[in-house]
């Protein structure tokens, strides 16, 4: 018998909601739920894309590009998490959504980081995340990503992070975002810079255990309002902020 693993679940999802002709898991298929956990609820809508909210159900429908190694195509992400860079596939999964619970499990409103998986026509293919430290303080924001090394250099990045630059400062009140990308990161800097980043200095992080020099970048609201776009759209975000401690209708 088959052992029972993290990659052989994802397969088996993956398998039970294909179309017909498919392989590939198609997430849209799923029947919708609300969640009693707000967070979970958070839709966001571009002409290209939605980045919904990182049920464990998505994360399923995720693993079988994690388990192939997809996520960390050059080039690599930060470690962050550090187990997309495990060498045995069902550890990489395993440890890989360890991380997205243990996030999901710490909700303040001076510390909370929100999971998205990415979906473009119907299939999952990456992630986008949105991290509020001292939220309550500063206002500020930090976005990471990945996106499948199938779908990549064809504007994927920047639309997902228009999307949750759009729900960051329209649906929760950002007064600031931060990224980061190693300085030879191209697509990342590129990304930034494009929406409208300022350069913010730079700072050393590591890749696999490895000292690597970071481009940071900034961008302020005054920045974001500038690039608004009128095609975005939100669901959930009332709760979400509710279950984030943000007051209703506020800027922080």
């Amino acid at each position: 018998m088959r052992e029972i693993t993290p990659v052989v679940l994802a397969e088996r999802f993956a398998a039970q909601n294909a179309k017909p002709s498919q392989r590939r898991a198609d997430p849209l298929r799923i029947v919708p739920t609300v969640s009693l956990y707000a967070p979970l609820n958070v839709r966001v809508a571009t002409p290209r894309l939605e980045l919904r909210g990182a049920t464990d159900e998505l994360l399923e429908a995720l693993a079988p590009l994690v388990a192939a190694g997809k996520a960390t195509a050059d080039p690599p992400p930060w470690d962050d998490p550090s187990a997309f860079y495990e060498p045995d596939p069902d550890v990489r999964v395993r440890r890989w959504m360890q991380s997205v619970w243990r996030g999901r499990g710490t909700v303040r409103p001076d510390a909370w980081r929100l999971y998205f998986v990415v979906v473009v026509d119907g299939e999952p293919v990456g992630q986008q995340d949105l991290t509020g430290n001292e939220f309550d303080s500063f206002g500020t924001v930090e976005s990471t990503s990945w996106v499948s090394s199938d779908v990549r250099r064809r504007g994927i990045g920047s639309e997902m992070r228009s999307a949750i630059l759009h729900l960051a400062f329209n649906g929760l009140g950002a007064v600031e975002a931060h990224s980061e990308g190693a300085v030879d990161n191209a697509g990342s800097n590129t990304v930034s810079e494009r929406l409208g980043y300022e350069r913010n200095g730079m700072a050393w992080a590591t890749h696999q255990d490895k000292p690597v020099l970071g481009q940071r970048w900034r961008l302020d609201r005054a920045g974001w309002q500038e690039r608004r776009r009128d095609d975005i759209t939100t669901s959930g975000v009332a709760e979400c902020r509710q279950a984030l401690g943000i007051e209703p209708g506020t800027t922080t």
